[in-house]
This record gives C-alpha cells, structure tokens and sequence, in this order.
C-alpha cells in the first residue's frame, strides 16, 4: 500500500529505459500493465520528455487502479546533468509532466536530486504547495542520505525515497532500515546492479525478501527482458 492510500504490486516498471525505439517502447509499457504490472515509474530527464509520453501513448485513456510516479528537479546541461530544486522550476516540471502525462494529478510525484544550491525545506515545500494545489497526491524523494530524508520530513509527509540499490550496492541500508521501520516505500533504483551474475529473476527475488517496503522497478526495452522479470515475483 503506496502512503497507506494507493494498493500496488511490489514488482512495479521503470520506463527510462523505454525511449529508445518509441514503437517498441509502447509495446513494452502495455505489455507490462497486461502482465499485472500497476505502478510505473518514470522521470521528466528520461528522454527529455519521452518516457512520460510513450507512457501516455500507451496507456491513456489510463486503466483503473494503475498508479504513475515521476521525478522532477534534474536536467541536463550540455555536458553534466543539472540539479534545479528552485520552487519556480518544480511548477513548471510538473506543469509539464502532466501535459505529457495527460493527467489532472500525478499520483506520487519524487524530487529527483538535492540541489544543493537550494535548502532542502524550499524545495519539498514547493512539492506540498503543488499537493495543495491538487496537481500532485503524494510526495517522495530520490537519491537521499538519511540525514536529508529526515530534513524533507520536517516539512511534510514523505511516502517514499528512490535510492540507488542492490545486492553489489548497500550505501542505503540505513535508509532502508529507517524506510522499514516507518513503513515508507523503498524504490531501488538499478535493482539488478552491474556485475551481478545471478541473473535478473534472482536480483529482483532478493530485493523483494529484503524489505516489506520494497517496491521493485526494473527497467527494460525488450518485452523479452520484461517477461522474464516478471516471472521473478511469480
């Protein structure tokens, strides 16, 4: 149960890896939802838009109960990427995401990097301003320590942190253990790791032993890859 509000499976679809082939990136999101898949995640970088309307292309008008989150806070520059946490540019984010989106209000909408050029507090207020304002549901963060999890929950109620995560990477353990404890959502991101030779089914099974709280979202661009991944949380 995503924010004690929202029910979703645990094994849940990463879209950025979608934008590569739109036609084929269509047919992989559908066949995920066919699969039972009701939790997509996606970002505004992915693709500079794309991901969020391949999303949109496939799905909508969207099937009942199918719950989409996405990220906003980080661009890219013309060589690096570029964290922008101002409130200013958060608005416009998601004004934007849910044009591509084509939706009234984005389920769970995550900060997807601390700027560290703006306080942490200005940034997840402007999240909850646009929670106020009826654009988003629920608010979470993205590539957090434990010490900025807990600055973004003097402000408001967090539902979930996408970290970094796998069975070769561990740096989130602690904020994992606290995500457990207060029954907050854990999304790993790069779930199946690089150099791990135990096959997908195997990472994505470890993964959803390790943590109640865990919500998995492996990425694909083959329906191939997405069939196998599913079969893991069979």
């Amino acid at each position: 149960m995503l924010g004690g509000e929202l029910e979703v499976r645990r094994l849940g679809f990463g879209s950025m890896r979608v934008v590569d082939d739109r036609e084929e990136g269509v047919r992989v999101v559908r066949r995920a939802v066919e699969l039972g898949v009701n939790f997509i995640d996606t970002a505004d970088i992915y693709g500079a838009g794309r991901s969020e309307e391949i999303i949109a292309e496939a799905l909508h008008p969207y099937p009942e109960g199918l719950v989409i989150t996405t990220k906003g806070g980080l661009g890219w520059g013309l060589q690096e990427r570029i964290r922008d946490g101002r409130p200013e540019h958060l608005r416009e984010a998601c004004d934007a995401s849910l044009r591509r989106l084509k939706l009234e209000r984005i389920d769970l909408y995550q900060l997807h990097r601390h700027d560290p050029e703006v306080p942490i507090e200005e940034s997840i207020g402007a999240l909850e301003q646009l929670r106020q304002d009826g654009k988003i549901r629920m608010i979470g963060v993205s590539n957090f320590s434990l010490e900025q999890l807990r600055r973004a929950q003097s402000v408001t109620r967090i539902v979930s942190v996408q970290n970094q995560y796998n069975r070769g990477l561990l740096t989130s353990d602690d904020v994992l253990e606290a995500c457990t404890a207060e029954g907050i959502a854990f999304m790993p991101w790069a779930p199946l790791g690089e150099g791990l030779t135990r096959g997908s089914a195997y990472e994505i099974r470890w993964l959803l032993e390790r943590s109640p709280v865990i919500l998995a979202i492996p990425g694909t661009s083959t329906v191939e890859h997405l069939e196998e991944n599913m079969r893991a949380a069979a």
